[in-house]
């Protein structure tokens, strides 16, 4: 009979040693994972950031430069504002005239 209680221990025993390792792989299997998916997170995170610092850095560039327009048009411009101004009667005949001399001289 105390051999019997030993044996039993004894089984009992590396049963329960089996059953611990195997816990212990189970744990370390889903620690290994949750490490895995927070490194994912990580990553997305990081081109989320990315993508977004892009963004701003598109935004904030100057915008370009309008396209220089020759000088002859934009004194056309100008003066056909002025001939504007004048029939409105925002501008004096004294007025045109001088701003005129100004724009052509």
């Amino acid at each position: 009979m105390a051999r019997t209680a030993v044996v039993a221990g004894t089984a009992s025993a590396v049963v329960g040693h089996s059953a611990n390792k195997q816990a212990s792989k189970q744990q370390a299997a889903a620690e290994q994972q949750a490490a895995v998916e927070s490194q994912a997170q990580l990553a997305d995170m990081q081109n989320q950031m990315n993508a977004m610092q892009a963004q701003q850095a598109a935004a904030a560039a100057p915008a370009p430069a309008p396209a220089a327009t020759a000088p002859a048009d934009n004194l056309m411009d100008e003066l056909g504002k002025l001939a504007d101004l004048k029939a409105a009667g925002v501008l004096s005949d004294e007025e045109f005239a001088a701003a005129k001399a100004k724009l052509l001289a």
